[in-house]
């Protein structure tokens, strides 16, 4: 097929993409920076506070017992982070934001949009999470061309939709609490 209009650009099999490239950069800065904020929940990393005073954060935000959401939160923001920056199981590292990022956003939600404790950057990650779900991993990823490799609409909507559920869960498992 001859395309003269130089605006078409086609696929061609093999060959890197500049969306490629630009999945890869949201991958890699977008996991990376919510890795480093598990760490901090987690073990002080990268100027946090480490577990005991996340924990303390969190009791005084309504989540109780504060260190087990805390470390909870910890390992999720960890695993997800790292597994959206490698393009590794990303449906599941998707709906892993989306879930935390919701709860994050629950949290931070009184003090307004753009205050400084609001819940933009909470809706900023969900909102990337989700993003991610929709366009896949791109070639430059570890679940490129794997049999587990899964993409496309239903996926997407699977990976948010299970997100969605945990945050739900996570929300009526601390009013039971």
């Amino acid at each position: 097929m001859n395309i003269t209009d130089s605006r078409v650009t086609t696929h061609i099999p093999g060959r890197v993409q500049a969306a490629d490239v630009g999945l890869l950069l949201l991958r890699v800065v977008f996991g990376g920076l919510l890795a480093a904020a598990g760490l901090q929940k987690l073990f002080g990393w990268f100027g946090g506070q480490g577990l005991a005073a996340t924990g303390t954060v969190f009791e005084q935000i309504g989540y109780s017992p504060g260190v087990f959401f805390a470390a909870v939160a910890g390992i999720l923001e960890t695993a997800g982070g790292l597994l959206l920056l490698f393009g590794l199981f990303t449906p599941l590292a998707a709906s892993i934001v989306v879930g935390v990022m919701i709860n994050a956003a629950s949290a931070t939600f009184s003090g307004g949009l753009f205050g400084p404790s609001g819940y933009q950057m909470a809706l900023l990650y969900a909102t990337a999470g989700a993003v991610i779900a929709c366009t896949g991993a791109g070639v430059l990823a570890l679940d490129h061309g794997r049999p587990w490799q899964r993409e496309g609409a239903p996926w997407a909507v699977a990976s948010i939709a299970t997100g969605i559920a945990a945050a739900v869960a996570v929300l009526l498992a601390n009013a039971v609490l």
